[in-house]
């Protein structure tokens, strides 16, 4: 597949012209033209790019790539071990960020409801999600689905009522977001970090929040992309997961 096509076709399928967001969605790394191998993975870490280089990869596909806003600009240190290592084996690097974490059938957030049994009723066009368990459960049983589901035990910040039932949630590093879950009036909100501050917004807001991991709630979105391409136009597509306990 000509890369300039599969650029062109994630873009158009991911909505990225939809999302204003912090890095640049779409080909970040320019490689080789033809591309049949492919690895994904959460981050453009040099663990991953070095997997890459082993697996003979024509294009690496994360959901965390490079030039982010608030990094500096200077090409030196890790940073530029880890471009130069994707010029010299002639490797393309592509990002997809916030259209990952929106897409209504791939993005993590979306896989997330599936894996927890979440009817959504997510009230607006929102990143956060709102969902209804099918019955109200313990807070403790629901904690430990989350946890099973992620093979990650979760922090589970207590605050709300000792049953559950609507659940907000948004993957990665959407803490802040416990505002919104609030205002919809959810038993639970889901995010994959934590911030001190949250303790005591879901002690008084009245709210249990559950911590369930950044890489753990994002890892779903770029493997499945990757198995979506691979069906649709026959790459090889090897998802390579580099543990983060983050």
């Amino acid at each position: 597949m000509l890369r300039n096509d599969l650029v062109d076709y994630l873009r158009d399928y991911l909505r990225i012209a939809d999302y204003k967001d912090y890095a640049p969605n779409g080909l970040q790394v320019e490689g080789k033209s033809e591309i049949n191998t492919i690895v994904t993975g959460v981050t453009a870490c040099q663990s991953l790019i070095d997997e890459a280089i082993r697996l003979g990869a024509d294009a690496i596909l994360v959901h965390h790539g490079y030039f982010w806003k608030s990094e500096p600009v200077e090409i030196v240190g890790f940073k530029q071990k880890r471009i130069k290592s994707l010029l010299l084996n002639d490797i393309n690097l592509l990002g997809y960020h916030l259209p990952l974490d929106g897409h209504p059938q791939l993005g993590n957030n979306a896989i997330l409801g599936k894996l927890w049994q979440l009817q959504d009723i997510t009230p607006e066009p929102s990143l956060v999600r709102l969902g209804r368990l099918p019955e109200a459960v313990p807070v403790e049983m629901f904690a430990s689905t989350v946890s099973d589901s992620l093979q990650r035990a979760v922090l589970h910040l207590p605050g709300g009522p000792e049953e559950v039932e609507t659940v907000a949630w948004c993957s990665g590093g959407a803490q802040n977001y416990i505002d919104q879950a609030l205002a919809w009036g959810a038993d639970v909100y889901i995010s994959g970090e934590v911030s001190e501050q949250t303790t005591h917004l879901a002690q008084e807001g009245g709210i249990h929040y559950f911590a369930a991991g950044h890489h753990a709630t994002e890892r779903l979105g770029i493997k499945m992309l990757g198995e979506h391409l691979a069906e649709k136009f026959g790459l090889k597509c090897h998802f390579v997961d580099i543990p983060n306990p983050v």
